[in-house]
């Protein structure tokens, strides 16, 4: 029926407006789907074999369209709005991925006002002809909503703005029902699938943006702490002490699976296959320290233990629910990369892996590491069956060292390797592959007894890593501090088979400890003065993995210059181990009823933390 007014205007009734409703929910999802990175056509492809996606596509998007529309009483006028969020995001989306290989996430959001000059660190190219189609076509629902509108709600007294709060509130309801039963469940997103489930660029091309967009509301959480309060936690921040700290190297280097397990008296090792031989000399060098670290998972982790030690912030405190402590971050953040970086120190990160996983590539960037090198980046790479072999990533440190030597500068360095990461079956180093026998006082099913052989064999190359880096450096008259250490246990069997049948236990804190080792040269002990630093350093044999690296700042001489990490040396004194609700005090005893000092400390710590994630703001 047409108005009075000066251009004709058409109103819908109730069942043509919610079936306009759904086929503009429908176009605006499609052309969502055309502004990602890859083609179109491939994304129907996909899903036309996973048919679930177009409602998990659409849905989101057709509430939030409703939402609108009630809001505006103008379906069109709501469809116009839609189209241009949900397609700006999903270009957003395309940009973000094609520059850094990493999506857009609902947590971007809080960040809007620091795009400018992230922005601006990048030579982005926009698909100028995209945006102009999405907003032309907004334009044209923008005029449609001026031609055709909605008719009267039947119910009268809902006619008025009553009646679009109301639409809007349960449009909204319905929609945060839907993400956090549907869209969010963790079941129904693995069972979909991806080629590569983990990279999540390539999980958001596959499985649709709105979809893929709406599921991350529901992942890597960060819980505000109780009793949080912004302005405290920035003046905890303070000012940063002086002092230049020690003139010696610091390479850190954290192997894949490397654990002392093989030292459980099952083992019967002979002279010449003993695993760990380095290890063990080590363990009575007057220049070394060594105990265990204790980590935040079990058998995976690896990510989330590289975090922990880089920034003294501890993943297992972020959430109630199990999270990736890299996937939380977007911003700048302390580590020991921008406090040797801050001394003039060459700063660099080696992983032969690829750079999107863990999202590395991004937050090595947040944590100031000036150099970060990945495997596609590394040249005559020597493999072991599938891995790259520690020994050639000793190497690489070495000339890394070398180069800054010979620059005359320092080098702060940190390398995860990889080579002897799971899965541990016979044919891992390939099929005629020889490994020394094993023999155990322990009856070992075949399935297990393979395990543990492969994985021996594994850390005996980690093993001889550490002894050759020794090697090498104590021939140099560069100082140097070596920290080397294990992220996580090894995965060996479902519900921990081969530690059953060892008689090993792996409950409590046990299943959380790899070795380390603290090693300085000649010349690094002269520069550290070793024995007093040390002594002063008080260094238990046990301690989070949080702490080790404020520790490496205090041998250094550096643990005053940053109040962050001095306040972990200060905490890490108290308590050693913080694990949950677990703690091991100074004085050996395991609690889980912190004391109230300490639980106040403690608390001090988590909100801390939280502050430094969320609010921080670093050049």
């Amino acid at each position: 029926m047409k108005n009075n007014r000066l251009l004709p205007r058409y109103r819908l009734s109730l069942p043509w407006t919610l079936l306009a409703a759904v086929l503009l929910a429908g176009a605006v999802t499609l052309l969502a789907l055309w502004c990602q990175p890859n083609a179109l056509r491939q994304v129907l492809g996909i899903f036309r074999r996973k048919p679930v996606l177009i409602v998990l596509n659409a849905l989101p998007v057709g509430l939030f369209l409703l939402m609108l529309s009630s809001l505006f009483r103008n379906v069109f006028h709501g469809a116009a709005l839609t189209n241009l969020i949900v397609c700006g995001l999903s270009i957003a989306n395309r940009v973000k991925i094609e520059v850094r290989d990493e999506p857009v996430f609902p947590r971007d959001l809080a960040m809007l006002k620091e795009v400018g000059s992230i922005v601006g660190t990048y030579e982005i190219h926009y698909p100028v002809k995209v945006i102009a189609v999405v907003v032309l076509i907004s334009l044209a629902l923008l005029a449609a909503g001026f031609l055709v509108g909605s008719g009267p709600f039947p119910v009268e007294k809902l006619r008025g703005w009553r009646g679009s709060l109301l639409g809007f509130g349960a449009s909204l309801g319905a929609l945060a029902l839907v993400i956090v039963t549907l869209l969010g469940s963790s079941g129904l997103y693995e069972s979909i699938g991806a080629s590569n489930p983990y990279r999540l660029s390539v999980v958001f091309n596959e499985t649709g943006f709105p979809y893929s967009f709406c599921h991350q509301f529901t992942t890597y959480l960060v819980d505000k702490p109780e009793g949080f309060s912004r302005p405290a936690a920035e003046e905890w921040q303070g000012e940063a002490g002086e002092g230049g700290g020690a003139p010696v190297h610091v390479v850190m280097v954290m192997n894949e699976g490397f654990s002392d397990i093989t030292d459980h008296p099952a083992f019967v090792w002979p002279e010449e296959t003993d695993p760990l031989p380095n290890l063990h000399a080590l363990r009575e060098d007057p220049r070394a320290l060594t105990g265990h670290v204790v980590v935040p998972g079990f058998a995976g982790g690896t990510a989330n233990t590289e975090f922990d030690v880089l920034t003294g912030i501890q993943t297992n405190a972020l959430s109630a629910t199990t999270t990736s402590a890299m996937r939380v971050v977007n911003r700048n953040l302390d580590s020991l990369f921008r406090v040797f970086r801050a001394g003039g120190y060459d700063t660099s990160f080696f992983h032969p892996g690829d750079d999107w996983f863990y999202n590395r590539e991004n937050v090595y960037r947040w944590l100031g590491a000036e150099e970060t090198v990945f495997a596609d980046q590394m040249e005559e790479i020597a493999y072991k069956g599938r891995w790259v072999t520690d020994d050639y990533m000793a190497g690489l440190i070495e000339e890394a060292l070398e180069e800054s030597a010979a620059a005359g500068r320092y080098l702060f360095h940190y390398t995860t390797t990889i080579q002897n990461h799971m899965s541990y079956t016979a044919d891992k180093y390939g099929e005629d592959y020889s490994f020394p026998p094993l023999e155990t006082t322990a009856a070992l099913s075949e399935e297990a007894r393979t395990m543990l052989t492969v994985y021996a064999e594994g850390v005996r190359d980690s093993d001889a890593m550490l002894g050759r880096l020794v090697e090498t450096f104590s021939a140099s008259s560069e100082p140097v501090l070596l920290v080397f250490w294990g992220d996580h246990l090894p995965y060996l069997g479902d519900n921990q088979m081969a530690y059953r049948e060892l008689g090993m236990d792996v409950d409590g804190l046990a299943g959380f400890e790899t070795p380390y080792v603290l090693w300085t040269n000649e010349s690094g002990a002269k520069a550290l003065d070793w024995d007093r630093a040390v002594e002063e350093l008080d260094l238990p044999e046990e301690l989070s993995a949080a702490f080790l690296g404020a520790a490496v700042l205090e041998l250094t001489g550096r643990g005053e210059q940053n109040p962050w990490f001095r306040f972990l040396n200060t905490l890490r004194r108290e308590a050693p181990v913080i694990q949950r609700e677990t703690c091991l005090l100074a004085d050996g005893s395991l609690t889980t009823a912190f004391p109230a000092e300490l639980a106040e400390t403690v608390a001090k710590w988590r909100q801390w933390s939280y502050y430094k994630l969320k609010y921080e703001v670093l050049p």
